[in-house]
């Protein structure tokens, strides 16, 4: 049966068909469907993990147990995972092991655009790279046959357009796979430095045995047109390229691209008077190609950043773009991102954003958005769960040169389960003084509202235990902890004049579900009322003071012609925080 599907849908597939036993991973922009997709499967074991570290280490936990394991995650999530991933590229694997990782050209929701090729050339693992969703579920499969053909973990890496457009894939049957046999072997699995050296060793071995299969794949094959051009791609790039050269150029389309294969890319461009290599990131490609004595057109022409997509290669080739509409682009109003209507995070970062005594330490997620105007409330975001630690890290300074600047860090509630519990404890263990703040909003909100060990279900929507961010806090030894109502901009003040004078360290957790979230039994039960009502200007009292503006609701607008500020009905949720900057209460719940 043929299928439209994304690519992250043919991995998914792809994997159940491979007969895989075990699927973990950590839900992150584009990687995320293919977890949700595989916990549609019965037979698999699908698992949201706290983090992309312990996701890998449950995958060849499967592994070595003797099940095809597979583990999925965006390009920083790898960073997570590299702890592991190293080493396991000595171990090898016992049943079928891949780990999936969705890079970003552009960074259209990351904070890097980092290249996860060079993860495979520094671990030394055979790489695959799809270009569409059909080579996304037949590269799948085949990267279980070679990882138990090579005894090695395989990295599939995908891109943002490969993961999300679509295209037609040919679906097959599961085939299912018995477990492999588990022996106890020290000498392969327990890496103490006796055993390490000399895995090391058998590493290049197998290195050189897959360099010998890269230049027979049909995974790498050339495309011979007329002319005398040849182009050298890799995943996506391949159809970005066809799309502009069409036939008037050669192709060399590499699947395998770790190792790459020096005959095949030296007989293809000892054929070619001129040959372009088209890659998103980095010159991976590209280096590689010069250590043949071969002189490219690469990142000299192409950009360095971004996607390669046929309008970027059009014009960095012919110099020109296809014909479009023309306007005033000064005419076009910005707009930029912001936090929903009836967002959680508004009155806290409200609060923040009117303290000027403060240094605050943000993460990744929604709450991202409280560093953009009206808040203007955080002052750095490096990489999940890091608030928490620079929070500390600044305090601990600040604090020994006598300043009298405090520190306010905060994380939402998936971020802190992440890695950010570990740095409460270390923020706990040394002493800090930095009010740490948990955005609870119950639910993994960036990424579309996947379930985590706070949320009280799992990803097939089974009930589990709901870790509590006060008894963990507690567990620490920190005795200042403190739950909140978010829209209650009384409350929320009260407790950050109170926690931020301390000397030692303290936790604010802000507790109110996100305005787009499904409820489950137990949200309907402790917050009844939450997104039941709706507010209304009172436009005889309104005065035009624009202070309610300063909630950056987009539910709220200021109409300029009678100078009253104005509440879009269909989009008000009624968190009510708009009503509390108004000084002459104009704002109110209707028919109240």
């Amino acid at each position: 049966m043929k299928k439209l599907i994304t690519g992250d849908e043919a991995v998914a597939r792809g994997a159940w068909e491979a007969g895989v036993k075990l699927a973990a991973a950590y839900p992150g922009t584009p990687s995320t469907e293919i977890l949700e997709n595989l916990s549609a499967f019965p037979e698999v074991i699908s698992e949201w993990s706290s983090n992309e570290k312990v996701a890998l280490e449950t995958a060849i936990g499967a592994s070595l147990a003797g099940g095809r394991a597979i583990s999925s995650m965006k390009h920083v999530g790898l960073n997570v995972a590299a702890d592991p991933l190293f080493t396991v590229s000595y171990t090898g694997s016992n049943a079928g092991l891949v780990v999936v990782v969705a890079d970003e050209p552009g960074m259209f929701s990351s904070q890097n655009e980092q290249d996860s090729r060079n993860y495979a050339k520094a671990a030394k693992l055979p790489m695959l790279e799809p270009a569409d969703s059909g080579e996304c579920l037949e590269m799948t499969k085949y990267a279980f046959e070679l990882s138990e053909r090579y005894d090695t973990p395989v990295l599939l890496r995908m891109t943002t357009r490969v993961c999300h457009s679509k295209s037609v894939v040919e679906l097959g049957e599961r085939s299912e796979k018995p477990l492999a046999e588990y022996k106890r072997q020290g000498g392969k699995y327990v890496c103490v430095p006796a055993v390490s050296r000399k895995l090391r060793v058998k590493k290049e071995e197998q290195f050189a045995a897959l360099a010998e299969l890269s230049e027979s794949t049909p995974l790498n094959f050339a495309v011979y047109n007329e002319g005398s051009t040849g182009v050298i791609v890799s995943g996506g790039c391949f159809h970005y390229a066809r799309e502009v050269f069409g036939e008037s150029v050669s192709y060399l389309k590499l699947g395998l691209t770790n190792p790459l294969p020096k005959k095949l890319v030296s007989d293809f461009c000892n054929k070619m008077d001129k040959v372009y290599i088209i890659e998103e990131n980095d010159p991976y490609l590209e280096d590689f190609v010069k250590t043949l004595g071969i002189k490219p057109i690469g990142k000299d022409s192409f950009p360095y950043t971004g996607e390669m997509t046929p309008d970027v290669i059009r014009k960095a080739v012919f110099g020109e773009s296809l014909p479009g509409v023309s306007y005033d682009k000064s005419k076009v109003a910005p707009r930029p991102p912001a936090l929903c209507s009836g967002c959680p995070h508004r009155g806290f970062f409200y609060e923040l954003g009117r303290r000027k005594d403060v240094m605050v330490t943000g993460d990744i997620g929604c709450y991202t958005l409280g560093a953009s105007a009206p808040f203007n409330a955080l002052d750095a975001v490096i990489c999940m769960g890091a608030s928490l630690s620079m929070g500390h890290g600044a305090a601990k300074l600040l604090d020994r040169e006598g300043s009298n600047l405090k520190v306010v860090s905060l994380l939402g509630d998936s971020t802190f389960f992440h890695t950010g519990i570990n740095s409460l404890l270390n923020s706990a263990y040394n002493g800090g003084s930095a009010v740490n703040v948990i955005l609870d909003n119950r639910i993994t909100g960036m990424t579309g509202h996947q379930e985590n060990p706070g949320s009280g279900y799992t990803v097939n929507g089974e009930s589990a235990y709901a870790v509590n961010i006060e008894d963990v806090a507690r567990a620490f030894g920190i005795k200042h902890v403190r739950t909140v109502d978010p829209n209650n901009l009384a409350e929320v003040k009260a407790v950050l004049d109170e926690f931020i004078p301390l000397d030692e360290p303290s936790v604010i957790i802000t507790r109110w579900p996100c305005a787009l979230k499904k409820f489950s039994a137990e949200d309907k039960s402790e917050f009844p009322g939450a997104f039941t009502e709706k507010y209304a200007v009172d436009q005889s009292k309104c005065i035009g003071c624009k202070l309610c503006m300063k909630a950056g609701c987009p539910s709220l607008s200021f109409d300029t012609g009678k100078w009253r500020a104005v509440i879009d009905r269909s989009g008000c949720l009624g968190c009510g925080v708009c009503s509390q900057l108004c000084p002459k209460d104009a704002i109110g719940k209707e028919n109240a």
